[in-house]
């Protein structure tokens, strides 16, 4: 009888220490680019030189899990962003841009608390982003302007899935002493992905970190797959306070949000529409369209922009792809000189219209 309690103790231990496994990952990717742009200044000159990445920013980061048992586990993720051509830090992120810790249920869903990807984001991403095998590309992403940027600060954010049911909320600290609200974030997204079909759409209310001011943004859109192509549509608006000025947990600093002309509008909108064709295991073509209206706080402040995109992307291995990239895009009014179609897109139009073209080798590991 003492064996046999002495056993079933020793087995028992046995089975919770191989139940608390873990992991670690370290992963990242290097991706370089040569772009060619037009007009990049009021004399019209164009400009050549190499990027810091024309599908995704290079990166390197680490990631694990810790099996705590009874369908639970911890989750953890730091990732640090970099410039492959210069060896450079991206000056207008932290650090580590992502920097997170969790718990993860089987059954509850996911609760992270940390820097980390924004509800909207995340809805776009999974559902209507421009070029989805990558999501979007870091050379013209002009959606992910419209959202407010792809990461958060302080951000504690609770995400389930239920059968072909998503949903994520999320609510960003601002961290100001008598003032709670101030550089707050408040978000929620849902989608349906039944398969074949995708359809999502959210809305987030951001406040000013100085007076806490709000920006409102909505977006829906989705996304239909037939075979090998894509079709893919949504729609964004942002409505902005007349006295908003900063956001300290968001992405960009303020010299970022006046190379977006971020404050010069009360209303911004935004349709996109896509169509992606695979070629085999190793081709992706895309073709992407965005227009933009943008009213402004005052009338010299509209304008428009219309931007196409045409891409294609093939993997020499599992791993390493090569891309042929060009853009066009004609801008009006007070859209000219916006960074509208994303912060690495290698200068702001200086006339009404402009080309790009970009190709690039990406590895990743």
């Amino acid at each position: 009888m003492k064996n046999t309690v002495i056993a079933s103790v020793l087995l028992a231990s046995v089975s919770s220490a191989a139940s608390a496994q873990s992991s670690v990952t370290l992963y990242g990717i290097v991706d370089t680019d040569i772009r060619y742009v037009t007009n990049t200044n009021k004399n019209g000159d164009s400009s050549i030189g190499m990027g810091n990445g024309g599908l995704a920013e290079s990166r390197f980061g680490v990631k694990g899990a810790e099996d705590l048992g009874q369908g639970l586990s911890t989750i953890f993720q730091l990732e640090n962003r970099f410039y492959a051509n210069s060896g450079q830090l991206d000056s207008a992120k932290p650090f580590w841009n992502t920097a997170f810790v969790g718990v993860r249920s089987k059954q509850w869903g996911e609760l992270t608390i940390g820097r980390q990807s924004t509800t909207l984001i995340s809805i776009v991403s999974q559902a209507y982003a421009s070029n989805p095998w990558v999501p979007f590309s870091n050379v013209f992403l002009p959606e992910v302007i419209m959202v407010g940027g792809d990461r958060t600060s302080n951000l504690v954010k609770y995400t389930l899935r239920a059968a072909d049911l998503y949903g994520q909320a999320s609510y960003a600290l601002g961290g100001v002493a008598g003032h709670s609200g101030y550089g707050s974030q408040t978000a929620v997204g849902v989608g349906w992905f039944p398969g074949a079909v995708r359809i999502a759409g959210g809305y987030a209310v951001i406040h000013d970190s100085t007076n806490g001011a709000p920006a409102q943004i909505w977006t829906a859109g989705g996304s239909y797959t037939w075979n090998t192509t894509q079709f893919h549509a949504g729609y964004f608006q942002s409505r902005l306070s007349s006295n908003f000025m900063s956001y300290q947990n968001g992405p960009y600093s303020e010299q970022a949000l006046s190379a977006i002309k971020y404050l010069d509008f009360s209303s911004r909108r935004m349709m996109s529409l896509g169509v992606t064709q695979s070629v085999g295991p190793a081709l992706h073509l895309a073709f992407n369209y965005w227009r933009t209206w943008q009213t402004g706080k005052t009338e010299k402040q509209d304008g428009t922009a219309s931007q196409f995109q045409l891409l294609a992307d093939y993997y020499l291995s599992k791993r390493t792809d090569v891309y042929l990239e060009g853009d066009y895009g004609l801008y009006r009014q007070d859209l000219i000189g916006t960074t509208l179609a994303g912060l690495s897109s290698g200068g702001a139009p200086a006339k009404s219209t402009q080309l790009g073209v970009t190709v690039g080798i990406r590895h990743s590991f």
